[in-house]
């Protein structure tokens, strides 16, 4: 495989394997400094990398973020802004122009570029007088979902059609070996070679299949009876293994995305792992019985403890303090299986000569309250432990390796920074500042801030209607505001990490909250659509 490198520097086109975990705190590593759960190969990553302190996602939530990391583009303008929105189709990604320019393109696990599952979106068109328009009419672009297939990751299809599969190249990648899905329940490419290699695992996985542990009640959280061999972290690994040997005997670079579906809910680590860490030693989230609450948050608290809490779906519940461990000590037991794995893929990268050709990265898709101000999952309310996720970048010959960085990035900058680490222009219309400066430079700054932008899919918190947030994160502050609310959220990161005191009303902080109210306006004004690009004069 060629890779060129220039006498004593770094090769000028190189490979490119990204690690991305699902539902991943910030937090949630020993490089971060968490003293309990053990991932020592993330660890490794950071020592001879640059790990980002601040690192956020542009959205809180699976699709629309994952869809921005490809494509360079917040979720208001790639489309895919809610989950239940797929990416369109036609929508371009770094992976055309990467393809283009000559990458191998493999896209291992979770996707979640389409809808997982087929079943009627939660929250239904709104009933309005008159005649409804024709299908091919109902959206704002003509012919909507009808530029090709828009069921390629339905898990039903996979599992009771054995041709079902993907359209190649799937958004640029020219080879996908899907999951979908999370826990012990994956289905995609993951369900037939679980099933290929033992039949009779369809009767091992799901909550009703589960092993009794009267230690646990945290809802979604079970012990599968899945071999450890066989749960879905180690396909992913495996599957990454075999990308990685295939790619090596290419004589071109490669862009391997090994996207796992863990650490994400329901709670299955399936063997050692899941007694691998005690509820009991782990600390309970200082902000899980904070006093100053929002409207949304004391609904949720409200709804929990009146019995109606949905405790089994995919938005936040209310939690209390031994949930919360439980919840944490097995998701460090989730994390530390797939730390194992990296571990097994990067000395496969070693062992077929491409570890010094190869950036890795490593990031999440967004966080987890885990336990923050009470509550579980994610979604609306943009505390820190759910808008944080790691990120790292790591490869020879980086300046001052180890050396952590403090400027303020999002999950909006990847794409362009990877195609101009490849050495390629982006495409018109992709957003987003490229890491180079911070890469080379820890001190250097980032973005001066970033916007979070938020679409509900659902109805929850107390809201008429699915939640619309826009928040802007600066070097000190965090603002939220939610359409058709009058309250909003305003802390001081620097003195108080934890959001527990909410600034908003404040009469004494009114003067930050007009000039961030400014810069969230010129920040939501430079992120708008510059594509089209103008083909010529009026």
């Amino acid at each position: 495989m060629s890779s060129i490198r220039p006498a004593g520097g770094r090769p000028s086109r190189p490979n490119f394997l990204v690690i991305v975990t699902d539902q991943h705190r910030a937090d949630h590593l020993g490089c971060a400094g968490n003293a309990i759960v053990r991932t020592p190969h993330i660890d490794r990553l950071a020592a001879t990398g640059r790990r980002y302190e601040r690192f956020h996602v542009s959205t809180p939530i699976c699709m629309p973020n994952r869809a921005t990391f490809f494509t360079g583009r917040m979720p208001s303008l790639h489309g895919s802004h809610c989950n239940g929105a797929p990416l369109d189709l036609n929508a371009n990604t770094m992976l055309w122009l990467l393809r283009d320019a000559g990458y191998r393109t493999h896209l291992v696990g979770k996707s979640h570029l389409q809808n997982m599952t087929g079943r009627d979106a939660v929250m239904p068109r709104p009933a309005m007088a008159g005649q409804a328009p024709a299908p091919e009419l109902s959206e704002a672009r003509l012919g909507m979902w009808r530029n090709g297939r828009y069921d390629q990751e339905n898990t039903v299809l996979w599992q009771a059609d054995p041709a079902h599969g993907l359209d190649l190249p799937y958004y640029g990648f020219d080879a996908v070996d899907l999951c979908t899905m999370h826990g012990d329940v994956v289905g995609g490419a993951y369900r037939r070679w679980l099933l290929d290699r033992c039949p009779e695992a369809a009767q091992w996985t799901g909550p009703g299949n589960s092993e009794a542990d009267a230690r646990y009640r945290l809802p979604q959280a079970y012990r599968t009876r899945l071999p450890e061999e066989l749960y879905p972290t180690s396909y992913v690994v495996e599957m990454a293994e075999a990308a990685l040997h295939e790619s090596a005997k290419q004589q071109q670079p490669f862009f391997i995305s090994v996207c796992f579906p863990d650490p994400h809910h329901p709670f299955t680590p399936p063997g050692r792992y899941w007694d691998m860490y005690n509820p009991d030693s782990i600390p309970v989230p200082q902000s899980l019985g904070s006093a100053n609450v929002t409207p949304a948050l004391a609904h949720l608290r409200a709804e929990r403890a009146l019995g109606r809490a949905n405790t089994l779906g995919t938005m936040p519940f209310a939690v209390d303090e031994r949930e919360a461990r439980e919840a944490i000590a097995l998701s460090y037991g989730m994390i530390t299986m797939v730390d194992d794995g990296i571990g097994r893929i990067m000395q496969t990268l070693a062992d077929v000569g491409q570890l010094d050709n190869t950036v890795v990265i490593f990031t999440s898709d967004h966080g987890d309250f885990m336990g923050d101000h009470g509550l579980m999952l994610k979604s609306t309310l943009h505390y820190q432990g759910l808008v944080k996720v790691p990120f790292i970048w790591s490869e020879p010959g980086m300046p001052q390796p180890g050396v952590s960085t403090a400027a303020l990035h999002s999950t909006l900058d990847v794409a362009r920074s990877v195609l101009a680490r490849a050495g390629l222009q982006p495409y018109w219309g992709m957003q987003g500042m490229d890491l180079a400066g911070s890469l080379a430079d820890p001190a250097a700054a980032g973005q001066a801030a970033v916007l979070v932008e938020e679409d509900g899919h659902e109805v929850g918190f107390g809201f008429s209607a699915p939640a619309r947030v826009r928040t802007i994160l600066s070097a000190h502050w965090r603002m939220s505001i939610y359409e058709g609310c009058d309250w909003g959220e305003l802390y001081d990161l620097s003195r108080d990490p934890h959001e527990m005191v909410n600034l908003f009303d404040e009469p004494a902080h009114g003067k930050v909250r007009a000039e961030l109210f400014e810069q969230l306006a010129r920040l939501m004004m430079a992120q708008a659509d510059r594509s089209p690009a103008p083909t010529a004069r009026a």
